[in-house]
């Protein structure tokens, strides 16, 4: 029966390759994963509201007061299948897609499609203050690498095609189509072709109808405007774009400072431990804080602040505005605290969301400051709750149209778009301006895995130092003398570069056939010199593990060299030559760009 199977599976390939086009069958399969991407996101909301509904109905706990346990329940538990099912560290789910496209070929483990589907409910769902978009995108392009692999796709368009799964979740999520292709384009550094356009565009569509067919017409956000743009609150829609660019700034640099403070706890349960009790705290003193943040965001968008912040210890004093602006603007430095908190601790999840909510706080506080200021100023505050999503979504995710869009298509239509691109563009350039890479590329940048529109950049990304290592070099060692290496190495060699190691196999010199060029002749010289003497320093090294392809060519060109050696490990692994290099390039530019 196995043979039988493998060879229908063979049969039904071979049909494919006569009967069906590479373009045709790419928009077939660019349908599939946008359904099956809208599944795993379906999947994973669901999971995480059935979680929540029943603490919330008091299957396990009857009371608000025992919140504070729960976020140390979610994060043991999501570090027990971590260490006995799933055994390997968790990655950022948009960190590890970007790697894999740069650095694998688009090749994404299969364990990726269901750990998130596992750990992000777990870890939202018991209150661990991140998202689930992350995971979902996560889930959706490691189905659609496999799904792949599994027809035997080429490399460029298993690529394609995890982009349209991420595509697929975002949409289903959202329920906005246009902002999903956008997302690919802006974070996946994707080019904009119809070769693109239009698979991206059926896997949006199927993300989505693959929504509704689940969850009917049921929306994240039930919100129609009411109050159109007015000129009059152009000056406001910039100072807003200024406050979500600082705290854009103020999310990201919290992140990776809370990650450096846990980096210090040697042991995975003392993260657990502590940052469980901090996001417990957190939550009885701020509700809103907990799980992703949907409700609250609705309740602000409604206008009922009150709802928005739920039952707090400040609660006799919530009559008083300033005290509710307060409490407002304590959501919006506190959730990055809460975020950074939940990931460093262990839990799974994304930054996408918890965005959307800082930013609908800060919006709604400037709001509140600019109509209770006593200057005679009034603005709608739902628009600014709105706005201020776009803001810190352009900010901290260096996405501007993404937020636009989004925003747009979540309201229904397009009356706040000249609001929209003006704090988004704000935001944006400040927050560019302030720090280079987001949450999503910093790690990627520092290894020369981040894919960018910089079609130069992507191209040394793409390549892979491996495939321009060469290893057929002779290796003499210091000690030999100029005639064992005439007669063991020059003679039995077509390479005009000899590496020099010695006994521990680390590079110690370089001898180039020029330099005994003069000599090799001279057979009364063979017992008299020795390699030592004529050896010299390369003019730089390669080294394997550090090096980017992007500081690879920068070596050559700062050396002028054609020849430069490879140290793995320490130890002398090979040369990457000038000539395979380029060629190595133009290749890889010729199938990126056809």
């Amino acid at each position: 029966m196995p043979g039988h199977k493998d060879t229908l599976y063979t049969r039904v390939l071979k049909w494919r390759y006569k009967h069906i086009s590479n373009k045709t069958f790419t928009h077939i399969l660019s349908v599939a994963v946008g359904f099956l991407a809208g599944l795993a996101s379906v999947s994973l909301k669901n999971f995480t509201y059935f979680i929540e509904s029943l603490l919330e109905k008091g299957i396990v706990f009857s009371s608000n007061q025992l919140y504070f346990i729960l976020p140390v329940v979610g994060l043991t538990l999501v570090y027990l299948y971590v260490k006995f099912v799933h055994r390997e560290k968790l990655e950022h789910g948009i960190s590890s897609i970007i790697f894999a496209l740069s650095k694998k070929k688009g090749i994404i483990s299969i364990k990726k499609i269901y750990t998130p589907l596992v750990t992000a409910p777990l870890t939202v769902g018991f209150g661990g203050s991140v998202g689930l978009l992350g995971p979902a995108v996560a889930s959706g392009a490691a189905i659609s690498s496999n799904f792949g692999r599994l027809l035997h796709i080429n490399t460029k368009t298993r690529s394609l095609l995890i982009a349209c799964a991420s595509a697929g979740a975002i949409a289903s999520i959202f329920q906005s189509p246009i902002a999903a292709i956008i997302f690919a384009v802006e974070v996946f550094s994707l080019d904009l072709t119809m070769v693109s356009l239009l698979p991206l565009l059926l896997a949006s569509i199927s993300g989505v109808l693959t929504s509704y067919f689940f969850l009917g017409d049921e929306t994240l956000f039930n919100f129609s405007i009411s109050a159109p743009f007015e000129i009059k609150d152009t000056l406001f829609y910039v100072l807003l774009g200024v406050g979500t660019a600082f705290a854009s700034v103020y999310f990201t640099k919290m992140y990776f400072g809370i990650l450096s403070i846990f980096e210090r706890f040697r042991s995975p349960k003392y993260k657990l431990l502590f940052g469980g009790l901090a996001i417990g705290v957190m939550l009885y003193l701020i509700p809103p804080l907990y799980g992703e943040g949907f409700g609250f965001i609705n309740d602000l968008l409604d206008g009922d602040h009150i709802k928005a912040l739920g039952k707090t210890p400040f609660d006799n004093y919530t009559s008083n505005i300033w005290v509710v602006i307060a409490l407002l603007f304590g959501i919006t430095i506190f959730k990055a605290v809460a975020m950074s908190t939940t990931f460093a601790a262990g839990g799974a999840g994304g930054i996408f969301i918890p965005t959307m909510v800082m930013g609908s706080a800060l919006g709604n506080v400037v709001a509140k400051v600019v109509n209770h200021s006593g200057l005679g100023f009034s603005v709608n505050e739902s628009n600014f709750t709105l706005i201020g999503m776009a803001g810190l979504i352009a900010g901290v995710l260096h996405a501007p149209l993404t937020a636009i869009f989004l925003i747009a298509e979540i309201t229904g239509g397009y009356e706040l778009f000249v609001p929209l691109m003006i704090t988004a563009a704000i935001s944006y350039l400040i927050a560019r301006n302030a720090i280079d890479y987001t949450i999503y590329t910093r790690e990627l940048a520092r290894i020369g895995a981040l894919l960018t529109h910089d079609k130069d950049q992507t191209v040394l990304t793409l390549m892979q130092l491996d495939d321009v290592i060469e290893q057929d070099f002779k290796v003499v060692s210091p000690s030999m003398t100029l005639g064992e290496m005439v007669h063991s190495s020059v003679a039995k060699s077509t390479r005009n570069i000899f590496p020099v190691v010695n006994e521990e196999q680390r590079l110690v010199g370089i001898v180039l056939l020029d330099d005994i060029r003069e000599f090799m002749f001279d057979t009364g010289m063979y017992d008299k010199v020795s390699v030592e003497s004529f050896m010299h320093r390369a003019p730089e090294h390669i080294f394997y593990e550090e090096d980017s392809m992007q500081k690879v060519m920068q070596k050559f060109q700062d050396s002028g060299a054609w020849n430069l050696p490879v140290i793995k490990d320490g130890k002398y692994f090979g040369f990457v030559s000038k000539s395979k290099l380029l060629t190595a390039y133009r290749r890889k530019l010729i199938s990126f760009t056809k």
